[in-house]
């Protein structure tokens, strides 16, 4: 039964979810662009948005390039010069810093969004899902720490890296190497993607807008309510009848 279930989750659910992550993405894309953005309530409620948001944002974007740079790139780039004990301790000490400040940001938001009414009222169900989901992987990564410490010779995270790299380049043996890896692992790694399988049918799609540029880590906020303009006497303001709110 286990031999099945290790089969299914690391062997075919990976590209179950990437088909539903890029065909997805593309659909919704294509079917309904006037959802493809991140709804603010920034108008809601203020003030633990900054501090969630930011926190978040940039824990979980450097969370996603480091468990993308160090799972898919070969041992042998970086043998010369970095053994695999080296490298795990590099990525357990800066992933750990990371996901803090990104279970931080996403606790905040989670409490912001349950404990306020208004914004209680105004969001959808995958908006809440989503923030669970979230919530729940990055304290499973956090607890991944102290077990990864348990093995600093980094033979743990090359069968993980091995796996990786097996599944992207569509290689077979990839779920034999897991056999012998820990639960807490094999927990994260499958919600981990099963963020990427929801991810066309949640606010997360705002991400490809902004992918790969600088311009989605120093963009300001969605304005989301004009500010008062000094403008000539009789002229229509923001909030006077007939101006644009």
């Amino acid at each position: 039964m286990t031999a099945w279930i290790d089969t299914f989750l690391f062997g075919l659910y990976p590209y179950i979810c990437l088909a539903v992550f890029f065909i997805g993405s593309w659909a919704r894309f294509d079917r309904d662009q006037y959802t493809w953005k991140s709804d603010s309530s920034q108008l809601l409620r203020r003030g633990s948005l900054r501090w969630g948001s930011n926190l978040f944002h940039v824990g979980v974007l450097f969370l996603f390039f480091g468990h993308s740079v160090g799972m898919l790139t070969p041992h042998f780039v970086y043998e010369h010069f970095m053994s695999a004990g080296a490298k795990q301790l590099m990525a357990m000490v800066s992933g750990g810093i990371a996901g803090l400040l990104a279970f931080i940001g996403v606790t905040l938001l989670l409490h912001r969004r349950l404990s306020d009414v208004r914004i209680r009222a105004t969001s959808k169900t995958s908006d809440i899902v989503l923030l669970w989901l979230l919530w729940v992987q990055l304290a499973l990564g956090l607890a991944t720490i102290p077990l990864s410490a348990q093995h600093l010779d980094g033979s743990v995270m090359m069968l993980l890296a091995e796996w990786a790299q097996r599944i992207v380049t569509f290689r077979t043996g990839a779920v034999e190497l897991l056999a012998n890896v820990g639960w807490v692992f094999k927990l994260h790694m499958a919600l981990g993607m099963t963020v990427f399988l929801v991810f066309p049918f949640t606010r997360l799609v705002h991400v490809w807008s902004g992918f790969g540029t600088l311009a989605y880590i120093a963009r300001p906020y969605q304005l989301v309510r004009a500010r008062r303009l000094n403008l000539p006497a009789g002229h229509n303001q923001p909030g006077n009848r007939g101006a644009m709110n």
